[in-house]
């Protein structure tokens, strides 16, 4: 199973959802692909991302932002979206299902707004790798 999150920058949510499904993948002995990227990639990583997850405990600061083309769409399975523009603007991916999900994007908003995003995110990634 090969899966990918994307979302317009790749700084905060689908490095998230990246973060959680590996972590989930491993922790539930599923063999899962998993990657992210970007429409328009920032080309960073949030800080507060890092943090939120590393409360968690999953270390996510060794992960880069990415655009589209960095990763394999030709082979991938499952893609999920995160945020509206991502939906809009990804390629279509002959051969993968494509699921939505509309996370609002915390960025300003505060650590507060990055945790229930995270919590968000996770929740939805678990029941997801439970479901491959």
């Amino acid at each position: 199973m090969k899966l990918a999150f994307v979302c317009t920058g790749n700084s905060i949510r689908s490095q998230m959802a990246e973060g959680f499904a590996r972590h989930y993948a491993g922790k539930l002995g599923k063999e899962v692909e998993v990657y992210s990227a970007g429409s328009k990639p920032a080309g960073y990583v949030h800080r507060l991302a890092v943090v939120v997850m590393e409360e968690l405990g999953i270390d996510i600061s060794n992960q880069r932002s990415k655009s589209l083309e960095e990763i394999p769409l030709e082979e991938l399975d499952l893609v999920v979206t995160l945020c509206d523009s991502a939906r809009n603007e990804c390629p279509s991916v002959p051969g993968a299902k494509m699921v939505h999900w509309a996370i609002p994007d915390p960025a300003g908003r505060g650590i507060w707004a990055f945790r229930w995003v995270r919590d968000e995110i996770g929740r939805r990634v678990e029941e997801l790798i439970k479901s491959l």
